[in-house]
């Protein structure tokens, strides 16, 4: 699993990545040794500020930070080499085209040379309803900028190539629609697209889409919460493909002053009925909350 840093447009240390403004979350494997699952996200006014490095703490835990040979691996693969390398993952975020698609462009390729195992790549959308206010003001500036879906798959075409890690792209569901969700799927494959993060997709409406993204080779990773029933979740993980995204709390991400209590019973409860990575999310911003779900 992961562990994720959003930074805000405030200046980021390299040495202090987990300073204000800042969100984290955390994946761990069902074999209980967890993967982190690193997501630096949201505004990159400078290339510095895109970058977050796993901190002194965890980086004995974390992949070789120069590791090789990734380069063509799916999500589930990437996370199966760091499951056989006793390592914590490193998965950095960050929203498309905040400030502008060429300064993402740069920042995927500096992102990339760190060796993370996954990156994933925010699509901008005028309502992100799982997103706290970081996020919220990065996807506003990138739309403001006149980011568009064509203009995303466009720079990742040309950017791909060159990255040794695989991109998942995280997106709302209303975008993929007005591209035309087989449209979409054709387009982020050709991208270089390995998997995709669909937040307000219900699992009961998967299905259609499933058929296009197999069609396209993508990996569509779902999200489990506090409140899904456990025979649906069930379902989920066995469906979910990359890893599963456990949602921590009911709400929007962002930083909380501590870890929903029940996230240790819910990651026992999905490791009963799958050995996927699962990766945690929302509400853990702090080194104390990752420590924690690595216990």
């Amino acid at each position: 699993m992961a562990f994720a840093v959003k930074a805000s447009s405030s200046a980021l240390s390299l040495s202090h990545p987990m300073r204000r403004g800042t969100v984290a979350s955390v994946a761990v494997p069902a074999t209980g040794r967890p993967v982190v699952r690193a997501v630096a996200a949201a505004a990159v006014t400078s290339l510095e500020q895109a970058v977050t490095v796993p901190a002194p703490a965890l980086a004995g835990r974390c992949t070789s930070l120069f590791a090789a040979g990734k380069r063509g691996l799916s999500v589930a693969e990437a996370m199966s080499r760091v499951r056989a390398n006793g390592k914590t993952a490193f998965i950095p975020y960050i929203t498309a085209a905040d400030p502008d698609l060429a300064t993402t462009a740069e920042a995927l390729r500096l992102l990339d040379s760190l060796g993370p195992d996954v990156i994933e790549l925010g699509m901008p959308f005028s309502d992100p309803s799982f997103d706290g206010p970081v996020i919220q003001a990065s996807a506003a500036r990138a739309l403001a900028a006149g980011a568009t879906t064509d203009a995303v798959m466009s720079m990742l075409k040309e950017v791909t190539p060159e990255l040794s890690c695989p991109v998942v792209i995280f997106s709302y569901f209303n975008p993929i629609v007005r591209r035309g969700t087989g449209n979409f799927a054709a387009a982020a494959k050709e991208a270089g697209v390995k998997g995709l993060i669909i937040p307000d997709l219900p699992y009961d409406e998967i299905h259609g889409f499933r058929k296009e993204t197999a069609e396209n080779k993508l990996e569509l990773i779902l999200l489990t919460t506090p409140a899904t029933p456990l025979e649906r979740m069930k379902e989920i993980t066995k469906a979910s493909e990359g890893f599963v995204y456990l949602v921590s709390v009911v709400g929007v991400t962002g930083a909380r002053a501590t870890v929903n209590p029940r996230v240790k019973d819910l990651l026992q409860e999905i490791r009963q009925v799958t050995d996927k990575a699962v990766a945690v999310g929302f509400g853990i911003s702090t080194l104390e909350h990752v420590s924690q779900q690595m216990e």
